[in-house]
């Protein structure tokens, strides 16, 4: 490795790497996404330098249960985004143990095909036991790759369930994959995750009960009540790993995206899109500063205040509420 390659991956020096992830220096952008993960007293520093080139990124999210063809299809779509001459960022959410805190991170082994494509980054994440389907430096690693001048960001899930729904609020556009034999007409109606949906993809659309699947997604998405304008989920089929259907997955993703910045009705010029990222903002900004918050409560946990609130509390002197306002009144606003 040369000696400017080793001093990007060890560096802090944030001008230098954000300049050098500008310029699609891979190293310099997993050095940043590596402050990010580790939430480094640099990282302030890190979102200052980054912000001016954030905001345009097409943001998409992948998410479904385990086995229904997430990373084999967004191995595809970058394809088809790198076929349009879109720069690419991946990141990809691992489950992490509960013993070791480790991840296997394997979806850069099934990505193997964009390896040497210096217009795609792909990086796997983990989740580091926070719930959702996604790492909680996950918003940050988007900024970061918006940043890093990505024109399409792909965000893939761990495995979900029913509650898993943290990805709708981070993505412009939220695919949600399904695959036949993975319940019936009444588990996809109850499923809460089926609810974020902007797009949904029957993957594995060669094997039997694809088409009753279809029917039993496009039946669920009858059911539900929409106003004038309103975006109605799209419903395509695709078989992944023969690269086959993901024209019509493109398609679906290019109508939602004309969808979201349609002005809305007395928006003064805003639209969807704006919305969104409007929502996504505050929901990290209110993050970022609950997590101080946390940080200054732990820290009066070495102190006075907290240990002789909760005696009282404990011995039937003060009531909990009581206690809270007065350990806040303690911190500094």
């Amino acid at each position: 490795m040369s000696t400017q390659a080793t001093s990007i991956r060890r560096s802090r020096d944030v001008p230098t790497l954000v300049a050098a992830a500008r310029e699609g220096d891979h190293r310099a952008v997993a050095r940043l996404v590596s402050l990010v993960e580790n939430d480094d007293p640099v990282l302030p520093e890190v979102a200052a330098a980054l912000a001016p080139h954030t905001g345009s990124a097409q943001v998409i999210g992948l998410t479904g249960s385990p086995g229904v063809g997430k990373s084999t299809s967004t191995n595809e779509l970058v394809r088809a985004f790198r076929a349009r001459g879109q720069r690419v960022g991946v990141l990809a959410v691992d489950p992490s143990s509960p013993f070791t805190g480790g991840a296997i991170l394997g979806d850069r082994v099934r990505m193997q095909d964009h390896a040497t494509d210096s217009g795609v980054y792909i990086r796997s994440m983990s989740s580091r036991g926070h719930l959702g389907g996604l790492a909680a430096a996950t918003p940050q690693a988007v900024r970061v790759l918006e940043g890093a001048g990505c024109d399409v960001v792909l965000i893939e899930t761990v495995g979900v369930g029913q509650a898993e729904v943290e990805i709708a609020s981070l993505a412009d556009t939220t695919l949600v994959l399904l695959a036949p034999g993975m319940g019936d007409a009444i588990q996809a109606v109850k499923a809460g995750i089926l609810e974020i949906a902007d797009v949904f993809v029957v993957n594995k659309a060669d094997r039997d009960g694809a088409d009753a699947t279809y029917r039993d997604i496009q039946g669920m998405i009858g059911l539900g009540e929409r106003g004038p304008g309103e975006w109605r989920p799209q419903v395509v089929r695709s078989v992944a790993n023969r690269a086959e259907g993901i024209d019509d997955v493109m398609a679906a993703m290019d109508k939602h995206r004309e969808w979201l910045t349609r002005p809305l009705p007395g928006g003064a010029g805003a639209h969807e899109l704006t919305r969104r990222r409007e929502a996504r903002a505050a929901a990290e900004v209110e993050a970022i500063a609950l997590g101080a918050l946390r940080a200054r409560i732990g820290n009066l946990r070495g102190g006075e205040a907290l240990p002789t609130l909760a005696a009282r509390v404990a011995a039937g002197k003060l009531d909990p509420y009581a206690a809270a306002k007065e350990l806040l009144s303690t911190l500094e606003v």
